[in-house]
């Protein structure tokens, strides 16, 4: 599928079959989706821009890489993007953070923003978005509107689990 990235890890697979069981203590839950969310974000800031600097070892000077540009946002969905998002800080602990919070109507199912905070210069940041489950689209898509309208032009969606019709909703509005 165009703009879809299917991790196919059997680490994350393992991983993702021990959360799903009914069994599985919150504390271990936890720490599985800290986890994943190192591996998924190795995988999602793969094509990140690298700068050259100048540095000193212990035995010479040379040349390293760096990341460029400003910092990247991790942009959790609330609440349920924030087990996500704390396993790539920890990966990335320069990152900003933002947050979007939402909520469903419970006659149409449609997301309502009930709070939104981003960090300055989002289109110059690389923003990561993140919600655990994609099921109908509808709070991923509400989440990449305002986003977007806040200046974020280079959005990607981070979830662990998706639903074909989320997913095809979500490239609808969000190709």
């Amino acid at each position: 599928m165009d703009g879809v990235t299917l991790v196919d890890h059997p680490l994350i697979k393992d991983k993702l079959t021990k959360m799903r069981k009914k069994d599985t203590p919150s504390a271990i839950f936890r720490t599985l989706l800290n986890e994943i969310s190192l591996l998924l974000g190795y995988e999602v800031t793969r094509k990140l821009p690298l700068e050259n600097v100048d540095i000193e070892t212990p035995i010479t000077k040379t040349t390293g890489q760096r990341l460029s540009g400003r910092k990247m946002c991790i942009f959790s969905i609330l609440r349920a993007g924030e087990g996500l998002a704390q396993g790539l800080l920890d990966l990335i602990p320069s990152a900003r953070v933002g947050h979007v919070g939402l909520y469903r109507d419970p006659n149409d199912l449609h997301a309502i923003e009930y709070y939104f905070k981003a960090p300055p210069h989002l289109g110059e940041r690389f923003c990561l978005v993140v919600d655990p489950m994609l099921a109908t689209g509808n709070s991923a898509i509400t989440a990449l509107n305002r986003i977007k309208k806040a200046g974020a032009k280079d959005i990607t969606f981070l979830c662990l689990l998706a639903a074909p019709e989320g997913i095809n909703a979500l490239r609808k509005a969000h190709p």
